[in-house]
């Protein structure tokens, strides 16, 4: 065979290759205490002590603007409220219910003991894995407003969070600005749902702005750094997603396969070949990338490239890495086309019978080289 004529190999380029564009890791979490910590401040906003301890505690949010209200229980709903507390303490998760509902509907309940019970419920309905009914709770809770700025804003927070796991992120967005507003929160955890919620909403710029400037300040948090990169990605940045991935790249901070891998089609997909072949040799040599059809196919775009670029030694080294490990045999049949154009005729018919015992598309191109 002449080596003017070149066998079309069977994995385009641009269909193995693509735009590898993450998905965002949001950690969102409810802004809540111990069950024991918890307990405790409900105690003390029943009046069984530890008065001084909470007065004492540094606020969660000190700069809010909201005026925080009296926090006190009247005395003809205060023996309700202690029952409420004891369902609580029981963990009574349907009597909690039940009592915050008949607590919350007595005309002569307050708007401290509306947003207690309500709250109560809240917590009940997310302890019995009912996120939909805890949210309904929350908002209750938020609504009445009458609980101390600690609790009233935890509360809301916690819906936010609710919001966010059922998909409602234009909801949960609306309500995350009204907390940032009112507490003046700058919060790494507070600010990272913000531009995850963004995200969600497809305003990619915007979360990408967050992300960067958090990890500016947080250099070392790898969520940060894969978060922003995902945003990077997904608002079509991929040039300045790279920049980021290879910056934490030289200071050791991809140490999974799914972080090495981000950076190496980067590359790819700015043609920087010989940059990803180095981050996949080193992956390889770290045991970081394992033998799986990701990495089989890494390198047949890589053992591609090479052959397009007539590297011919380099495309057959690259196919030889990647056939092994391939799902199928198209891997071995590419390796088969690329000897055979290099005249190795004995080797060419080899990873033919290879191709055809792992299965392909098209056999009869195994079975044409092997009929040479």
């Amino acid at each position: 065979m002449s080596k003017s004529y070149r066998r079309p190999l069977a994995v385009a380029l641009s269909a193995a290759l693509g735009m590898l564009v993450l998905a965002p890791f949001v950690h969102a979490e409810p802004q809540s205490m111990s069950k024991q910590e918890e307990r405790a401040r409900r105690r003390a906003e029943l009046g069984k002590g530890q008065q001084k301890a909470e007065e004492a505690k540094p606020a969660l949010y000190p700069n809010a603007t909201r005026q925080s209200p009296e926090a006190k229980a009247s005395p003809k709903l205060i023996k309700h409220l202690q029952e409420l507390q004891a369902h609580y303490e029981k963990d009574d998760w349907a009597g909690v219910i039940a009592k915050a509902e008949e607590v919350a509907a007595m005309p002569a309940a307050n708007a401290y003991e509306k947003s207690f019970a309500y709250s109560m419920a809240g917590n009940a309905a997310a302890n019995m894995d009912d996120q939909a009914k805890a949210g309904e709770f929350f908002a209750k809770a938020v609504a009445a407003n009458g609980l101390e700025n600690d609790g009233h804003y935890s509360t809301m927070y916690n819906m936010v969070v609710i919001q966010y796991g059922e998909d409602k992120f234009a909801e949960a967005l609306a309500m995350l600005e009204k907390f940032l507003a009112e507490t003046k929160s700058d919060k790494k955890d507070h600010l990272a749902l913000r531009a995850g919620l963004l995200g969600n909403l497809d305003r990619h710029e915007e979360a990408a702005a967050i992300y960067k400037d958090l990890l500016a300040k947080n250099p070392d948090d790898k969520r940060l750094l894969m978060n922003a990169v995902a945003a990077l990605q997904n608002g079509d940045k991929f040039d300045e997603a790279n920049v980021l991935l290879e910056a934490a790249y030289k200071r050791g901070m991809l140490t999974e396969k799914r972080e090495i891998r981000a950076l190496y089609i980067g590359y790819m997909n700015a043609q920087r070949w010989d940059d990803a072949k180095k981050v996949i040799d080193d992956g390889v040599a770290k045991g970081v990338l394992q033998a799986d059809a990701d990495l089989a196919r890494d390198y047949q775009v890589l053992a591609q490239n090479a052959y397009m670029d007539d590297k011919i030694p380099l495309a057959i080294e690259l196919y030889k890495r990647a056939a092994p490990m391939a799902a199928d045999g198209e891997a071995y049949l590419n390796l088969a086309k690329v000897l055979d154009y290099a005249e190795r005729k004995a080797e060419a018919k080899a990873a033919a019978k290879q191709a055809l015992e792992k299965g392909v598309k098209k056999p009869e191109d195994a079975k044409r080289i092997l009929a040479r």
